[in-house]
Protein backbone atom coordinates (compact mmCIF):
# COMPACT_ATOMS: atom_id res chain seq x y z
CA UNK A 1 0.00 0.00 0.00
CA UNK A 2 1.26 3.42 -0.93
CA UNK A 3 2.26 5.83 1.53
CA UNK A 4 -0.72 8.02 0.16
CA UNK A 5 -3.50 5.61 0.03
CA UNK A 6 -2.61 5.14 3.87
CA UNK A 7 -2.42 8.79 4.57
CA UNK A 8 -5.98 8.93 2.70
CA UNK A 9 -7.54 6.01 5.23
CA UNK A 10 -6.08 7.69 8.34
CA UNK A 11 -7.78 11.20 7.06
CA UNK A 12 -10.62 9.34 6.36
CA UNK A 13 -11.03 7.74 9.79
CA UNK A 14 -10.43 10.54 11.50
CA UNK A 15 -13.29 12.42 9.73
CA UNK A 16 -15.04 9.70 10.66
CA UNK A 17 -14.47 10.27 14.05
CA UNK A 18 -14.61 14.16 14.08
CA UNK A 19 -18.30 13.47 12.49
CA UNK A 20 -19.75 11.37 15.35
CA UNK A 21 -18.40 14.17 17.85
CA UNK A 22 -19.72 16.74 16.39
CA UNK A 23 -23.09 15.02 16.20
CA UNK A 24 -22.64 14.77 19.85
CA UNK A 25 -21.97 18.25 19.56
CA UNK A 26 -24.92 20.20 20.74
CA UNK A 27 -26.49 20.80 24.34
CA UNK A 28 -29.85 19.49 23.04
CA UNK A 29 -28.52 16.16 21.55
CA UNK A 30 -26.39 15.21 24.92
CA UNK A 31 -29.74 15.50 26.84
CA UNK A 32 -31.67 13.18 24.31
CA UNK A 33 -28.74 10.56 24.74
CA UNK A 34 -28.84 11.03 28.46
CA UNK A 35 -32.46 10.16 28.36
CA UNK A 36 -32.16 7.59 25.29
CA UNK A 37 -29.34 5.12 27.18
CA UNK A 38 -32.28 4.49 29.58
CA UNK A 39 -34.38 3.15 26.89
CA UNK A 40 -36.35 3.85 23.61
CA UNK A 41 -38.50 6.88 23.85
CA UNK A 42 -40.93 8.82 21.57
CA UNK A 43 -40.70 11.87 20.06
CA UNK A 44 -43.63 12.74 22.76
CA UNK A 45 -41.82 11.15 25.80
CA UNK A 46 -38.74 13.19 25.06
CA UNK A 47 -40.19 16.29 23.99
CA UNK A 48 -42.19 15.60 28.28
CA UNK A 49 -38.65 14.50 29.68
CA UNK A 50 -36.80 17.31 28.02
CA UNK A 51 -39.69 20.47 28.54
CA UNK A 52 -38.79 20.90 24.75
CA UNK A 53 -40.67 21.83 21.11
CA UNK A 54 -41.83 18.68 19.11
CA UNK A 55 -39.68 20.86 16.41
CA UNK A 56 -36.93 20.90 18.57
CA UNK A 57 -36.77 17.64 19.43
CA UNK A 58 -37.25 16.33 16.09
CA UNK A 59 -35.03 17.95 14.59
CA UNK A 60 -31.78 17.06 16.91
CA UNK A 61 -33.18 13.32 16.45
CA UNK A 62 -32.65 13.75 12.85
CA UNK A 63 -29.25 14.98 13.12
CA UNK A 64 -28.24 12.29 15.15
CA UNK A 65 -30.13 9.27 13.06
CA UNK A 66 -28.17 11.04 10.47
CA UNK A 67 -25.07 9.85 11.97
CA UNK A 68 -26.31 6.49 13.03
CA UNK A 69 -25.68 7.58 16.79
CA UNK A 70 -29.73 7.04 17.38
CA UNK A 71 -32.11 4.31 15.67
CA UNK A 72 -36.07 4.57 15.12
CA UNK A 73 -38.82 1.97 15.31
CA UNK A 74 -41.86 2.36 13.81
CA UNK A 75 -44.55 1.39 16.07
CA UNK A 76 -47.96 2.07 14.86
CA UNK A 77 -48.27 6.00 14.15
CA UNK A 78 -45.26 7.14 16.01
CA UNK A 79 -41.78 5.88 16.09
CA UNK A 80 -39.39 5.09 19.49
CA UNK A 81 -35.81 6.10 19.32
CA UNK A 82 -32.96 4.36 21.10
CA UNK A 83 -29.19 4.75 21.24
CA UNK A 84 -27.67 2.38 18.32
CA UNK A 85 -24.93 1.60 20.29
CA UNK A 86 -25.34 1.07 24.35
CA UNK A 87 -21.60 1.77 24.70
CA UNK A 88 -22.29 5.78 23.81
CA UNK A 89 -24.13 5.58 27.49
CA UNK A 90 -20.30 4.65 28.61
CA UNK A 91 -18.80 7.56 26.40
CA UNK A 92 -21.57 9.73 28.34
CA UNK A 93 -20.57 8.45 31.45
CA UNK A 94 -16.44 9.31 31.29
CA UNK A 95 -17.23 12.45 29.40
CA UNK A 96 -19.07 13.49 32.58
CA UNK A 97 -15.88 12.21 34.52
CA UNK A 98 -13.17 14.20 32.78
CA UNK A 99 -15.83 17.14 33.23
CA UNK A 100 -15.75 16.83 36.80
CA UNK A 101 -11.99 16.65 36.85
CA UNK A 102 -11.31 19.83 35.07
CA UNK A 103 -14.02 21.57 36.84
CA UNK A 104 -12.59 20.43 40.17
CA UNK A 105 -8.93 21.69 38.90
CA UNK A 106 -10.95 25.11 38.22
CA UNK A 107 -12.26 24.81 41.93
CA UNK A 108 -8.99 24.52 43.02
CA UNK A 109 -7.46 27.54 40.94
CA UNK A 110 -10.53 29.54 42.10
CA UNK A 111 -9.57 28.36 46.06
CA UNK A 112 -6.12 29.40 45.28
CA UNK A 113 -7.17 32.93 43.88
CA UNK A 114 -8.89 33.58 46.42
CA UNK A 115 -6.49 32.45 49.04
CA UNK A 116 -3.60 34.99 47.46
CA UNK A 117 -6.22 37.94 47.44
CA UNK A 118 -7.14 37.79 51.06
CA UNK A 119 -2.96 37.57 51.72
CA UNK A 120 -2.56 40.27 49.61
CA UNK A 121 -5.53 42.10 51.39
CA UNK A 122 -4.06 41.98 54.32
CA UNK A 123 -0.46 43.47 53.47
Amino acid sequence: MSSTLAEERVADLQTFKAAFFKALAHPVRIRILEELVHGERSVQELQSALGLEQSVVSQQLSVLRANNVVVGRKTGVSVRYTVRDQLVGDLLVVARQIFNNQLSGTQHLLRQLRKEHRQQSRR
